[in-house]
């Protein structure tokens, strides 16, 4: 608490809440954004919470959205959460001065995790650290997997994504009482929270509710609708009930959630499989959000800001021994990662003329990787030059065989990289220095759009993040776009079908 003060109160349009100080700046915690998503409103769009009287207490984390737990091979590297509770629609806020006149840039934090699993009270993304810098950090909870992205003819589509939306209306409305600028909002996510960003850049209800995007480690994209209704299936299958949202809703929470984690058990996104995303609606999603952006149709004048880890798919396949296991099935995973991103031959021969001392499991790897994140990323910068800035995080981990792995940039990001959570991924003695850099970036981007250095343009300048001071690569990924550009005419699988698997069950 600061010397003399007392717990700051400030009242948003549902009501006052009482936060706290720590860290030198106000914290408020399980703040909610929309009423609970169950009852008579489950796997229905968000409502507004009920207006309270008095003062609520928004001391603590509020509920999680329900989730399975990680795998035990997951759980020693990122750690999940889970606060019992129905009311898991709320939202956290950092702010370095509460009240009304601050007008200070935002930071809207959307997490990762597959959209199945994660929270905004993962110890990682500790928000202290943008406030103290001047930044207004929201962190928000959103319905996971079945409850937020299941596809059933009895109920609107993306329920998750309008969460967020539901949740960025209630910053438009309530951040100025925080101290922050309803009109200098970013919104930014990793993995999952990434993707969750792509498609509101291109939601017509999300319009006008913030400035600036910032996508970490995953590309705008919808997801087949027949892959995510075989997830539904599978599930209904098992537990022996029509696949609608009223038979589900019937069930039992925690069978639900057992049941979900069994049949997406082989789901990654190197092997593919069955799993949840966002999916073309013809409502809140009515395109494929990356065509909407690259045919200029979607948030125009947002800046944005965009990024990727050098080795993405160590975190999904070193966990339970897979990179070995692709590595011996060498030629076989190479054609299932060749069926995977529906490319040609010589796409992937060209990856492995570049790479000729690497294992099959790093070319594979790679290739999915560039496949589902890089490329896209490419061609959205391309498509929007001056307004998009490009980097990449670069630092190895201190573990063995991680590299520089999907989400090791998030300790960096936060500057939380000395707590025990961010080891779990960086291991001991993280440069202070990089996540000085890594995170000032950030910051300024919120503050002005601006990063530090120069926008993409026809030298695809991307910013490397890595051992040393950062600077800036032109084109390093030239020579794996200009791959993927000549394979226009190479056969494509259809979509719908499925790729042969890289493992077996």
């Amino acid at each position: 608490m600061r010397s003399g003060q007392t717990n700051p109160v400030v009242r948003t349009v549902h009501g006052a809440v009482r936060g706290r100080y720590e860290h030198g700046v106000a914290v408020f915690r399980g703040v909610p954004y929309a009423a609970p998503p169950f009852g008579p409103r489950r796997f229905r769009p968000p409502l507004p919470p009920e207006p309270w009287d008095g003062v609520r207490d928004a001391g603590s984390f509020g509920p999680t959205a329900p989730k399975p737990p990680y795998s035990e091979a997951f759980a020693q590297y990122l750690s999940d959460p889970a606060i019992p509770g129905d009311d898991c629609l709320n939202l956290n806020v950092w702010t370095p001065e509460p009240g009304p006149g601050a007008r200070l840039p935002v930071l809207v934090w959307l997490h990762g995790g597959a959209l199945t699993r994660g929270s905004s009270a993962v110890p990682v993304y500790d928000g202290h650290t943008f406030a103290r810098d001047g930044v207004v950090c929201v962190s928000i909870n959103y319905r996971l997997g079945v409850e937020g992205y299941g596809l059933f003819p009895d109920a609107p589509a993306n329920a998750g994504l309008r969460d967020q939306i539901a949740a960025l209306q209630w910053v438009r409305d309530s951040i100025a009482a925080f101290g922050g600028d309803p009109d200098r909002v970013t919104v930014a996510g990793q993995s999952a929270g990434a993707i969750s960003t792509g498609a509101l850049l291109a939601a017509p209800a999300a319009q006008g509710l913030f400035r600036r995007a910032v996508l970490q480690s995953g590309a705008p994209e919808a997801s087949d609708r027949d892959k995510v209704r075989r997830m539904v299936r599978r599930m209904a299958s098992r537990l022996k009930i029509p696949a609608t949202a009223e038979a589900f809703a019937a069930a039992d929470r925690g069978q639900l959630l057992r049941v979900q984690a069994e049949v997406g058990r082989f789901s990654s996104p190197v092997l593919g499989g069955p799993g949840f995303g966002l999916v073309v609606d013809g409502d809140v999603l009515p395109r494929d959000p990356l065509e909407a952006l690259l045919d200029g149709d979607a948030a125009p004048g947002v800046d944005l800001m965009m990024g990727w880890t050098s080795d993405e798919y160590r975190l999904w396949l070193v966990p339970g021994g897979l990179l070995e296991r692709v590595d011996r099935l060498g030629a076989v995973a190479l054609a299932g990662a060749r069926a995977r991103c529906h490319c040609g031959n010589e796409v992937v021969r060209g990856y492995r003329a570049a790479r000729p001392d690497a294992g099959a499991a790093e070319i594979v790897g790679q290739l999915v990787t560039d496949h589902l994140l890089r490329i896209p990323m490419h061609r959205l910068a391309d498509a929007r030059p001056g307004s998009s800035y490009v980097y990449e995080f670069a630092w190895p981990s201190n573990l063995p065989d991680l590299g520089a792995c999907h989400a090791l940039e998030l300790g960096f990001v936060f500057d939380s990289g000395d707590g025990p959570d961010a080891r779990r991924l960086a291991g001991e003695g993280a440069p202070q220095d990089l996540a000085d850099a890594m995170h000032g970036a950030w910051v300024r981007f919120a503050e002005t759009g601006d990063p530090g250095w120069a926008s993409w343009d026809a030298t695809h300048p991307v910013r490397v993040f890595g051992d040393g001071p950062p600077h800036t690569a032109h084109g390093p990924l030239d020579a794996e776009y200009d791959l993927w550009k000549a394979d226009v005419t190479a056969p494509r699988t259809p979509r719908g079908t499925r790729p042969r698997r890289l493992v077996r069950r």
